[in-house]
């Protein structure tokens, strides 16, 4: 099954490689993707004097059933078998509020403390200045000091292996994509959706729709939105669409259960996050980004000793990012991802990060 393939993970980076190395751990459970594993968690968490650790959100908050919540998942592991305290805090909806949240975190003594979300950049870069004595990381951002590690994602990677087995499935030979913020690294998904679709049936039709311009986060967390994005997209002949839009994924599926296509989550495996069983039957993978395991791992490398300065890059050689199987759905293409991910990881095939 290709959600067996997360059972390990190694560093993408010499960079990631040093900070395991200076970490000198791995990851935990056999879903935890790490590279090199301990053999499980007793069933007391080791004690962790003086360990704790802050978490600021992006735009949606906890609770988002994909990006976030991915996020918190590493965290709450690094609770119970590292015996860590933890904090999370959720920006104001328009994110303004970003830096105030570090430094909350950062008086209240949390080290070390993670931005999720390349909107975090800036932010990270002040608040590590401002606290020099205390190690960032932030999602989606390269390390912009020396007390700043930046976990990276081959998302375009993943959303490529979306793209084959969305035209594998494709009756119509229709498809939409429904980004929450048109910016760069949204962008990435797109591209390598529709590279993915494209290898399979060069004529495919791809429909590209955009819930807010860049600068504007509410797209990550406008239901309605993207439930008329996609309702539009599934009137006019599309039978399946994925979407990178955080929270606002919710009305991509409301849409697609609603006329009776189908759908691919991102970030999560949304078919398990996802409560509404009608909503369930609709989603057909979704594009797991390792956001938990991303977190855990540098959790992990801190508490060894490791300092930030570096990025650590998770992409399709080390199944930091790529599909989930849950439902059955993909079943019976998973021959042709697995091909497809082959190629990507030989280097036969080089996805592109812009459409």
């Amino acid at each position: 099954m290709l959600r067996s393939r997360f059972g390990k993970m190694a560093m993408a980076t010499t960079a990631g490689a040093m900070l395991m190395a200076a970490a000198a751990c791995g990851g935990g459970s056999g879903d935890s993707g790490a590279s090199t594993e301990t053999q499980g968690a007793s069933s007391e968490a080791p004690k962790a004097d003086g360990l704790k650790i802050g978490l600021a959100f992006d735009v949606g908050g906890r609770g988002d059933k994909s990006f976030n919540d991915s996020a918190y998942a590493g965290l709450e592991r690094a609770q119970k078998e590292l015996g860590a305290e933890i904090k999370d805090l959720s920006p104001a909806a328009d994110g303004s509020n970003r830096g105030e949240l570090l430094r909350q975190l950062a008086n209240a003594g949390y080290n070390p403390i993670i931005g999720v979300g390349f909107a975090y950049g800036e932010d990270i870069k002040a608040a590590a200045t401002e606290y020099p004595d205390i190690q960032f990381a932030v999602v989606d951002s390269a390390s912009n000091a020396p007390n700043v590690t930046g976990l990276l994602f081959a998302e375009e990677q993943g959303s490529y292996l979306a793209g084959v087995a969305a035209a594998d499935k494709s009756k119509s030979s229709h498809l939409g994509f429904v980004g929450g913020v048109e910016n760069d690294l949204i962008k990435k998904f797109q591209a390598g959706f529709e590279a993915g679709a494209k290898s399979v049936k060069s004529d495919i039709k791809i429909d590209v729709k955009y819930l807010t311009p860049d600068g504007d986060f509410s797209g990550f967390k406008a239901p309605d939105k993207g439930k008329i994005a996609a309702e539009k997209m599934y009137q006019d002949g599309a039978d399946i669409v994925y979407h990178a839009s955080g929270d606002s994924g919710l009305g991509v599926f409301q849409a697609a259960a609603a006329a009776g296509k189908q759908a691919i989550g991102v970030d999560s495996d949304q078919y398990e996050t996802v409560k509404e069983a009608d909503l369930k039957k609709v989603i057909m993978t979704s594009m797991i980004k390792r956001v938990d395991v991303g977190v855990f791992e540098f959790i992990k490398a801190f508490q060894g000793g490791a300092k930030g300065g570096s990025n650590t890059v998770y992409d399709l050689k080390v199944d930091g990012v790529g599909l989930s199987t849950s439902g059955g759905f993909i079943d019976d293409v998973a021959a042709k991802v697995d091909e497809a991910k082959k190629k990507i990881v030989d280097g036969s095939v080089t996805v592109p990060a812009k459409p």
